[in-house]
């Protein structure tokens, strides 16, 4: 999987990561991936169900992956676990 077929979940709005996942498949992807880490995970989700549902009744989930990322905090240098998630929709 390509770097340029991933949409990066931030805090934007969910239609702009619709959109763009969209894009992407109608530019002749055969993949997407979405990509989330800790509370972006449930804006992910949804990313991938109304693109599914709504827009693009043909795309399936390919698969999913979760994982854990250890974050170094800037300021103390504590370091904290953050949840992640990357969803794989395939045409």
């Amino acid at each position: 999987m390509s770097e340029a077929n991933s949409v990066l979940i931030g805090k934007k709005p969910i239609m702009n990561y619709v959109l763009a996942c969209i894009t992407l498949f109608h530019s002749g992807a055969k993949e997407v991936s979405i990509k989330a880490r800790g509370r972006a995970i449930s804006r992910a989700v949804d990313v991938a169900e109304i693109t599914r549902r709504r827009f693009l009744p043909d795309v399936k989930v390919g698969k999913i992956t979760i994982g854990t990322e250890e974050l170094k905090s800037e300021e103390d240098g504590n370091i904290t676990n953050v949840s992640t998630i990357e969803i794989v929709l395939t045409r």
